[in-house]
């Protein structure tokens, strides 16, 4: 299939702001070195946050630093993107020194997931963005925006597909470049993605729109292979499965990238990344987590899979 794929990793960033046990800056490099190295052309490094609240993106800016320095050195593919988090000017002020040219806003589709995750109600964090996209815009910045809960919420239960639809037009309104639609406690359905799909296609080409899904009830493939036939070419995913969400009991972690890789090249679609060299890093963030991760392809192998490294 001739269709670009574009997978965005999070492993970094989402995978390891969720774990226990915060991995040092020196670790954290070689994970996106070897991510790099993998073939993954879109990884977002880190975020700009309070290390008091998220003790595992603490040193984000000298990481950063030194990732783009890496880059200028030519230890990265040209046209390796990294990205950072941010949730308001403070988070802003720091990637802007940083070096980094590309950010993400993070809200949420939910008014208690909201306020529980970044302690703000969501027309206070539309509030925040637009302070955030004024000085993006100013410095010549790409932001892309997530919006978390859009499937469901561990408080609220199910979520209006019109209130997602409405926040996605309101993000793409504000001017980011892209919209990340989460499912993050992975309660989400074919049959749900490509309802919410099909009103969002209403309002926005779905070249503006990333899903991200989970995998905490077994459904995160089956939901890819859905958004693929409504026309989404663009997905989030993590290294082994890294990370899960503190909101969802028993949540195994995010689709695991080179799960998503597996299904996709073995239904042709042609990708850079390698997913025999992404194994030694599952390998490698295990012994550094002390815990197993959940990806099917890391415990099974690639099998049969034609690699296009």
């Amino acid at each position: 299939m001739r269709d670009r794929i574009q997978i965005v990793e999070v492993g970094p960033r989402d995978g390891l702001q969720n774990e226990k046990l915060p991995l040092d800056i020196v670790t954290r490099i070689d994970l996106i070195r070897r991510l790099a190295d993998a073939g993954l052309r879109r990884i977002e490094i880190g975020a700009f946050v309070s290390p008091r609240w998220v003790p595992q993106m603490a040193g984000t800016l000298e990481l950063s630093r030194e990732i783009l320095k890496l880059k200028a050195a030519g230890a990265f593919a040209e046209d390796t993107q990294f990205s950072c988090l941010v949730p308001n000017v403070r988070g802003m002020e720091d990637a802007l020194k940083s070096g980094v040219t590309e950010v993400a806003i993070f809200g949420a589709c939910s008014e208690t997931f909201s306020k529980k995750n970044i302690n703000c109600s969501i027309a206070e964090s539309f509030i925040r963005f637009r302070q955030v996209m004024e000085m993006a815009r100013y410095h010549q910045m790409r932001v892309r925006g997530y919006l978390s809960t859009a499937f469901g919420c561990p408080y609220e239960g199910r979520v209006s597909e019109a209130r997602v639809v409405r926040l996605v037009r309101a993000l793409i309104k504000m001017g980011v470049y892209e919209v990340s639609i989460g499912d993050t406690i992975g309660v989400a359905t074919p049959k749900q993605v490509e309802s919410l799909l099909k009103k969002v296609k209403r309002i926005s080409p779905l070249s503006k729109i990333a899903m991200h899904f989970h995998d905490t009830r077994g459904t995160s493939l089956a939901n890819v292979y859905a958004s693929l036939r409504l026309g989404v070419r663009t997905f989030d995913a993590s290294v082994g499965g890294l990370g899960g969400c503190p909101y969802a009991k028993g949540a195994t972690g995010n689709l695991a990238t080179e799960d998503l890789l597996y299904l996709l090249k073995g239904m042709g679609y042609r990708l850079t990344p390698n997913i025999q060299k992404l194994q030694p890093i599952k390998k490698m963030i295990e012994e550094k987590l002390g815990r197993e991760l959940p990806s099917r392809v890391g415990k099974a192998g690639a099998w049969l899979v034609e690699d296009t490294v």
